[in-house]
Parts: C-alpha cells; sequence; structure tokens
C-alpha cells in the first residue's frame, strides 16, 4: 500500500509516491517538463489559472501510477502541500472566477499597510502575530475593491492547496494554519478574525468550512476519481503551506526546532509555543500543523530574498562549469575571503531588512590580488552570514534554536555555507535528504497521531550527515563582524 504527496509549486508540480509502511520514497515526478506561466499583466502581478495545476496534479497521478504499475486502489492516502498566500476564488457551481493571485503578487501591499495602519500594530500583533501585509486577506480585499463583479459572484475563496483538494472531493475545506497564512486566524480568541473580515468589508460566509491538517478532510469524488486516475474514495488526509510543509518533512514540530531552506531564497522557519511577538514587521508568524488552540504551535518564518539566486548569478557569469566547482574555488581561500565582502540582498525588498532594496553589494576588492575563487567565498560567506542576521533577528523576537535541520539542497550542499551558519550560530544542522512532496504523503498517517512512527522513517530514510561548529571560530567572528557593520552602514544611507 502506498500514499501520494502533492507539492504545488509556483513552477511545477511534485508528486511522490511513498511506501506507507516503511515511509521509503517509490517514485517522485515532476509536471510539466517546462516551467509553468506565470501571467503578469501589470508589474508587480504575478497570477496562474488554477486549473494548470489541476491539470498537472492528474497528469503527475496518472504517470506514478503507470510507471509503477500500479493499480489506483493500492493508494490509500493523499496528502497535498502547497504555495502560500495565493488566492483562488470560486462561484457557486466551483468554478474559479478569475486567474489565482499569487504568492509573489505584490499588487495588495499597500492595501495590508493601510490595515495595519488603521487597525495599529498592538491589536495585530497581539491578535494576527502579523501585519495583514500583502497577504491573502488583503489579495482578497484587492478583488473587493478593483473587480466588484467578480467579488459579488464569488461563493467561498481558498488557497492553492483548498483549491486541489476541492477537484479532488468536490469538498470546499481549509485549516487553521491556513488561515492563518492567509491572516483570516485570531490566535488570540481562538477563531476566524471577524474584526479583519468586517475592516475589509467581507463577508464571513466566503470563508471556507475548517478541518483538522491531519484528518479525513474529504474523499475522492466520482469525477476527480475519473480526471486523475485514482480510486473513487481514497481519502485526503493532509494539506499544510509549503513551508510548515518543509518543517514537517524535516521533522519539525516542538519549541526549539528549526527548519531551514537554502534555495533560490533562503528561509528560517522555528516553532515556538510563544504568542508573544516583537518582529511582526520583520518575521512573519503562522500556525503550524500540529497547532491546536489547547497546544498552540507556531512557526516563526524569516525569508531571505537574496540567497541561492545570487549564487546562480555568479556560476552564470563567472565562467565555470558547476557548482562544485565554485565550491572547490571557494575552498582555496581562507575565512574571510581576504577581506572580499558580498552583500547578497539583490532579489528585491527584503522584509527581513524593513522592506528596504539594497541590491547585491561587493565590497573591498583588490584588483592585485583578488580573484574569482574570493569571489566563491564571499558569495557563501554572504549569504551564510544572511542567514546568521536572521537567526539574530529571531532570537530577538524569542526563538531558541536547539535542533536546526536542513534540507539537501544546493546551499547546504556546500561545506563552507554550512559550517559558517553552525560556526557562528553554536548549533549543529542535521541534513536531511527529503522534499516536501515525499513529506506530504508521509504525512498521511499522522491523521491517528502516530507522530513516532513518522519521525522513525524520516531517521531510517532521509539522514545525510550532520554540520558541527568548525574549532575557527575567532576567524568567523571578525568575518561576520566586518561584514554586519557593512551591512549596517548600507541600512543606515539608504
Amino acid at each position: 500500500m502506498y500514499y501520494i504527496g502533492y507539492d504545488i509549486g509556483s513552477s511545477s508540480i511534485k508528486a511522490a509516491l511513498v511506501e506507507k509502511a516503511s515511509g521509503k520514497q517509490i517514485a517522485v515526478v515532476n509536471e510539466p517538463e517546462t516551467e509553468m506561466e506565470m501571467m503578469s499583466i501589470h508589474k508587480g502581478w504575478a497570477e496562474q489559472n488554477p486549473n494548470t495545476w489541476w491539470k498537472h496534479i492528474c497528469t503527475a497521478t496518472q504517470r506514478l501510477l503507470k510507471e509503477n504499475q500500479l493499480k489506483s486502489e493500492v493508494i490509500t492516502g493523499i496528502g497535498i502541500s502547497y504555495q502560500m498566500h495565493g488566492l483562488v476564488v470560486v462561484d457557486k457551481k466551483g468554478n474559479p472566477l478569475r486567474n489565482a493571485i499569487i504568492w509573489c503578487d505584490s499588487r495588495a501591499v499597500s492595501i495590508g499597510q493601510e490595515a495595519f495602519d488603521a487597525l495599529g500594530i498592538e491589536k495585530c500583533a497581539e491578535h494576527l502575530l502579523n501585519s495583514p501585509g500583502n497577504f491573502t486577506a488583503s489579495k482578497l480585499k484587492w478583488v473587493k475593491e478593483n473587480e466588484p463583479e467578480i467579488y459579488a459572484q464569488i461563493h467561498k475563496f481558498m488557497l492553492p492547496g483548498d483549491y486541489i483538494a476541492y477537484k479532488l472531493s468536490s469538498d470546499i475545506r481549509s485549516t487553521i494554519s491556513g488561515l492563518s497564512e492567509g491572516i483570516f486566524w485570531d490566535f488570540k480568541s481562538n477563531q476566524i478574525a471577524d474584526w479583519l473580515l468586517q475592516h475589509y468589508g467581507i463577508h464571513k460566509d466566503l470563508v471556507p468550512q475548517l478541518t483538522p491538517t491531519f484528518s479525513v478532510q474529504g474523499e475522492v469524488s466520482i469525477e476527480g476519481a475519473k480526471q486523475s486516475g485514482l480510486a473513487t474514495g481514497t481519502p485526503i488526509l493532509y494539506r499544510a503551506g509549503d513551508q510548515p510543509n518543509n518543517a514537517l518533512s524535516l521533522n519539525v514540530f516542538n519549541p526549539g526546532e528549526v527548519a531551514a531552506t537554502g534555495g533560490t531564497s533562503g528561509v528560517v522557519y522555528a516553532i515556538t509555543d510563544s504568542l508573544s511577538v516583537k518582529e511582526s514587521s520583520r518575521v512573519n508568524n503562522f500556525a503550524h500543523v500540529n497547532y491546536t488552540t489547547e497546544k498552540p504551535r507556531i512557526g516563526k518564518l524569516l525569508c531571505i530574498n537574496g540567497a541561492g539566486i545570487q549564487y546562480r548569478w555568479l556560476l552564470n557569469n563567472l565562467k565555470v562549469s558547476s557548482y562544485e566547482e565554485m565550491n572547490a574555488l571557494a575552498a582555496s581561500v581562507p575565512v574571510g575571503s581576504d577581506g572580499v565582502a558580498i552583500h547578497p540582498f539583490g532579489n528585491g525588498a527584503e522584509r527581513m531588512l524593513d522592506n528596504k532594496i539594497l541590491g547585491t553589494q561587493l565590497s573591498n576588492i583588490n584588483l592585485n590580488n583578488h580573484t574569482k575563487a574570493h569571489l566563491c567565498r564571499a558569495a557563501l560567506e554572504g549569504i551564510a552570514f544572511s542567514f546568521v542576521y536572521g537567526f539574530e533577528i529571531m532570537k530577538s523576537d524569542g526563538l531558541k534554536a536547539e535542533v536546526i535541520r536542513a534540507g539537501n539542497d544546493n546551499l547546504f550542499r556546500s561545506e563552507i555555507f554550512s559550517n559558517t551558519i553552525a560556526t557562528l550560530i553554536g548549533q549543529e544542522i542535521e541534513i536531511y535528504n527529503t522534499t516536501g512532496a515525499i513529506g506530504a504523503a508521509r504525512a498521511c498517517q499522522l491523521h491517528k497521531g502516530d507522530f513516532k512512527t513518522f519521525s522513525k522513517q524520516i531517521m531510517d530514510n532521509d539522514y545525510v550527515m550532520s554540520y558541527t561548529p568548525t574549532n575557527e571560530k575567532a576567524a568567523y567572528i571578525t568575518a561576520y563582524k566586518k561584514w554586519k557593520n557593512k551591512l549596517d552602514q548600507l541600512l543606515k544611507n539608504n
């Protein structure tokens, strides 16, 4: 018997087949072969057709079954991970009324800021744990203001994962974790944030029915089975946004546990049981997958836009053949890159820097002495220093990191990158070879509360290695202080 896990990204759909008994990964497929279309009619807009996600879900499912010679009846559960903060609106027949407004769309920034100013930092911090920001609630308000004819037809709004679950089951539902990522949840009163809806003029009837994150959330309908290739009655047992799901995939559930991601952008996602926030403008706070009103588990999320994208830029412009060659070049240079410093903030506004746009900064280059090897080392250190800076912000917001786990992705494969972070924060970093789709598949078992087996499956199947703090801490501290002083100057002059 097997579980299927889906990861609905903005570039592709990943589907994973996992053996139920052992949690072992059997197969993973990506659809489509090229990136999905992202429409940007105006600057700062980003939309996708939600039925494109569904089309590729169906193709990926059929591929998994066919390529592994399996009948649909052997799939006993479905888990769904999805791109966070998106907005799908449907009519009474469940048909999308417009393209989905996805996570990287910035049209609602001013709406969220106006609400934050009007409602007050204290009210938002105590009840929402966030600024309304550019999240799903603000995007829905944008539709109300700018597309009233569409808004008038809305039966329900959904997050991307909710829509896929609906297409599979014909049931429109969401979770507390999902509503919190859209900034619809009041943590202080443990209910939907009616007062925010009232401020935006949004009727509560548009909110989907709530279902527990780990539960039988619906079953594949006759139509869902016909299109997807799954068997009628197959239960949907889990759904969560991509960052909470990434943490779940790394067995991060409890206070003090941290999940880190080093892809195109960098993410630090830490679990706490505290509802107190000090950095609501720089750190997002969401209900984690195992949040309950009796036992709150909050995921603190800090994003670093300028991470792997900068290292890829160097790869494309230094005339090197691979990341492995870049890492080898970097290893030939001592800690601190002989004074060369790179601040990797060239991927738009950085929320952790109060939404300032610095651009990538290269400094202290001596044209007689420095080479591309120094640039490679300075790039890795600069991105790592950004993570350390982010950890300092999280610490000021109450984070006490006891366990740090990361996926075996591009940046964390680098010994220099991982050792720099581990040494400066004085904490071991555990590396696991897993993906969001695999985690979503394994999460199907958690509706029965068996976290012990889930944890064991991750250790048995995914653990790769650990990076421990090195004995060169003094050199790392000196280099980081210089980098941080330069950052303070950049921020002051911006």
